[in-house]
C-alpha cells in the first residue's frame, strides 16, 4: 500500500510549483490571472465560507469546554496580554529596522497639495464596536470582533447554566464537529490551491518589478524573520516550557500555508491541527485561535512601522521620537479588529499615516509590493497565534517541569 505524502510536503510541493510557473509566466501574467488565479480564489471563497460558523461554535464551546467561569476570564486575560505585548514589540522592532537602515531617503517624492488630515484610534470607538446591537448582523457581515464578543458571553452564559445549558452545548459542539469535519474536507485542496494563489503573484510582479523596493522588501522579511526566531522562540521556551524545534516543525504547515495565502483567517484549519499536535489542549486552542485571527497583528505591525519610515522618508520628511510612539500606539490599538484577509494590512496602514500627519497617498508607493509583506506579515500572525497557545496552555498547568527534549 502506498504512503501519501503529509500534508505539509505536499504543499511545499505546491508551493514550489507555484514560483516556477509564474516565472515562466512572467511575459504572459494575464494568462496566470485568467486561468490559474480562480482556482485559489475558489478556495479562498471555500475557506471563508467556513470561517464565521467554525470561530463561532469554536469560540462557543472552548468557552464552555474552560470549565469556570474564573478560568475563562483568565485564559481570555492571557490570551489579550500575550497579543497586545507582542504587538507593541512587533512595530517597535519594525521602526527601529526602518531607523537603522533609512530605506526611501532621497527619493524626493513631491508632497500632495492638500496636507494629509490627522485622525488618531479612539479606545472609545473601539470598545464601543465590540459589542453587537444586532449579533444575526454581525454574523451576517462577518464582523469578527462582534462574533467573538458574542460567541464568549454566549459560551459563558451557557457555563453558568450548568447542566440547564447542556443540551444548547450540544448543539454547539454538533456545529462544530460538523465544521471540522467539513474544513478536513477543503483542506484536501490546499496544495492545488497554493500553486493556483503564488502562481499569478510571481507572474504579475517578477523579481525585477520589485527590485526598487527591495529595501523595504528585506527590512520586513528581515524584522519578521527576528520576532519568529527570537521573540517567539523564547517564549514558546521560557513561557511555554516546549522546544522551539518542534515548535517550528509542528506550526511548519500553518506557516507555508499563510505565506502562500496570505490570510489569517484562511489558515485558521492549519493552526488548529498544528496546535492539537503541539499539545494544547481543544478548548484552550478553539478560544486563543479563533481569537488571534483577529486582534494578533504582529507581523502587520511590523509592517506598518517599517512602511510609515519608508514613506516619510520617500517625502523627505521625519518622524519625531513622538510621532513614532504614536506609531506604535496607533498600531497596538488597530490590531484589534483588522481582518485576518489579504490585504487589511494597506487599510490599516492609512490610518497609522493619518495618526502622524503623513500624506495617505504614500501607501500607493508600497502598494505594489503589498502582496509580497502580506505574505510574510501573515506567517508571523499565525505563529504569534500558535506561540500564544502554548504558552497559555503552559500556564493552565503549572506542574508541568521543564521543555521537553
Amino acid at each position: 500500500m502506498k504512503r501519501r505524502l503529509p500534508l505539509s510536503i505536499q504543499v511545499l510541493i505546491g508551493l514550489g510549483l507555484g514560483v516556477l510557473a509564474g516565472l515562466a509566466l512572467q511575459g504572459a501574467p494575464g494568462f496566470a490571472a485568467d486561468y490559474i488565479q480562480p482556482v485559489g480564489t475558489l478556495f479562498l471563497n471555500l475557506v471563508k465560507m467556513l470561517v464565521v460558523p467554525l470561530v463561532f461554535s469554536s469560540i462557543v464551546t472552548g468557552t464552555c469546554g474552560l470549565g469556570d467561569a474564573r478560568q475563562a476570564a483568565g485564559i481570555g486575560a492571557r490570551t489579550i496580554l500575550f497579543y497586545l505585548c507582542t504587538t507593541a514589540v512587533a512595530v517597535t522592532l519594525g521602526l527601529l529596522a526602518g531607523n537603522l537602515f533609512p530605506v526611501g531617503r532621497g527619493l524626493g517624492y513631491a508632497l500632495p497639495d492638500a496636507p494629509a488630515e490627522e485622525e488618531t484610534v479612539r479606545l472609545a470607538d473601539t470598545l464601543l464596536n465590540l459589542v453587537p446591537a444586532n449579533p444575526v448582523a454581525a454574523l451576517a457581515e462577518g464582523n469578527m470582533l462582534q462574533i467573538i464578543f458574542f460567541a464568549v458571553a454566549l459560551g459563558a452564559a451557557i457555563l453558568a447554566l450548568g447542566g440547564t445549558g447542556e443540551p444548547l452545548y450540544g448543539v454547539f459542539d454538533s456545529l462544530a464537529r460538523a465544521m471540522y469535519a467539513l474544513t478536513g474536507f477543503v483542506m484536501k485542496l490546499a496544495p492545488v490551491a497554493v500553486f493556483a494563489l503564488i502562481a499569478p503573484v510571481v507572474a504579475q510582479l517578477g523579481p525585477q518589478v520589485l527590485l526598487s523596493f527591495l529595501g523595504v522588501v528585506a527590512l520586513v522579511y528581515g524584522a519578521c524573520l527576528v520576532h519568529v526566531l527570537v521573540g517567539y522562540s523564547a517564549a514558546v521556551w521560557g513561557l511555554g516550557r516546549v522546544s522551539p524545534l518542534r515548535f517550528f516543525r509542528q506550526a511548519l504547515p500553518a506557516m507555508v500555508f499563510a505565506f502562500s495565502s496570505a490570510s489569517s483567517a484562511g489558515s485558521l484549519p492549519f493552526s488548529m491541527e498544528a496546535a492539537e499536535r503541539l499539545g494544547v489542549p481543544h478548548p484552550v486552542r478553539s478560544f486563543i485561535l479563533p481569537l488571534g485571527a483577529t486582534i494578533n497583528m504582529d507581523g502587520t505591525a511590523i509592517y506598518q512601522g517599517v512602511c510609515a519610515l519608508f514613506i516619510a522618508n520617500a517625502y523627505g520628511l521625519t518622524l519625531s521620537p513622538a510621532q513614532q510612539l504614536t506609531v506604535i500606539v496607533t498600531c497596538t490599538l488597530a490590531s484589534i479588529g483588522t481582518a485576518g484577509v489579504p490585504g487589511a494590512g494597506a487599510v490599516m496602514l492609512s490610518m497609522v499615516l493619518q495618526s502622524v500627519g503623513l500624506p495617505v497617498e504614500g501607501v500607493g508607493l508600497v502598494l505594489g509590493i503589498d502582496r509580497v509583506l502580506d505574505m510574510a506579515r501573515t506567517t508571523v500572525n499565525i505563529t504569534g497565534d500558535l506561540a500564544c497557545c502554548v504558552v497559555v496552555s503552559a500556564a493552565e498547568r503549572p506542574d508541568k517541569k521543564g521543555p521537553p527534549a
